[in-house]
């Protein structure tokens, strides 16, 4: 509970309890009993209580942390040596799969185009807050298909969100769960497709494999089949050459971008 109490805070005007270290007897006139989903990571204005909708949400979200930028715009007319662009790197490590393996190389490749280039792993921290000033302070961030990539919501408006998508035929994935809550948040979208000779999964199977040679055949196993093969096992190595055509896009959509 600890790790999000600055937006528990923000939810309700009365004390925030953690009842399994509570053994107190509280009424109260009414309760919510729990959240309504509505879509991923989206909230549907129709539907919520006083027309909330995601921005509000991602407003709340800045207020209970003390974020300081609510659109990715540099201080001056336009980015310049004193204020480049900040790309974050979401690092995740190489045991529980979908970890960059050239993740080093990504990120002298990306300070060659003249970001201002950091690594964070939202996995080592406990500091909520500390990480959504991290990811506050970037106006493009980069990360495999994962639950990483949920701190977009703290992203600037203007902002780009760079998706790598696993090897597996896993864009109705990656889409449904961050491309489509995007534009809800006012953050540019684009997808970098991980290709067989990109995917540490080549390494493991032999080149006949159904793994590489047809993968909705694992689709067709089930969730667990498709989870154990493309997310848990497989780590992803990038193409320097065509990661920086999408970077150097990213470039291009923010708000003020300086000119090649």
């Amino acid at each position: 509970m600890s790790r999000y109490i600055q937006i528990f805070q923000q939810m309700s005007r009365y004390e925030v309890v953690d009842i399994d270290a509570d053994d107190e007897v509280r009424c109260y006139p009414s309760a919510v009993v729990g959240p309504t989903f509505h879509k991923e990571l989206g909230v549907d204005p129709s539907k919520a209580p006083s027309g909330v909708s995601v921005a509000d949400f991602r407003k709340m979200l800045r207020s209970a942390f003390g974020l300081e930028r609510a659109t990715a715009t540099p201080s001056g007319d336009r980015w310049d040596i004193r204020r480049r662009p900040r790309l974050l790197i979401i690092s995740r490590r190489t045991s529980r799969g979908r970890a960059f393996m050239n993740e080093r190389a990504m990120a002298d490749m990306a300070g060659s185009l003249g970001f201002d280039v950091r690594i964070g792993d939202p996995d080592t921290t406990s500091d909520t807050s500390k990480f959504a000033r991290l990811v506050n302070s970037c106006d493009v961030m980069v990360g495999v298909h994962g639950a990483g990539l949920t701190n977009m919501v703290f992203l600037p408006a203007g902002a780009v969100l760079v998706q790598v998508v696993p090897y597996g035929r896993l864009e109705w994935l990656a889409r449904n769960t961050f491309a489509e809550p995007s534009a809800g948040m006012e953050v540019h979208y684009l997808e970098y497709v991980v290709q067989l000779d990109e995917t540490t999964l080549s390494e493991q199977y032999p080149s006949d494999h159904l793994v590489l040679k047809d993968p909705m055949a694992i689709h067709k196993q089930g969730w667990d089949a498709l989870k154990t093969t493309y997310l848990d096992k497989q780590n992803v190595r990038p193409h320097l050459g065509r990661l920086k055509k999408t970077f150097l896009e990213a470039l291009k959509m923010l708000p003020h971008g300086r000119d090649d």
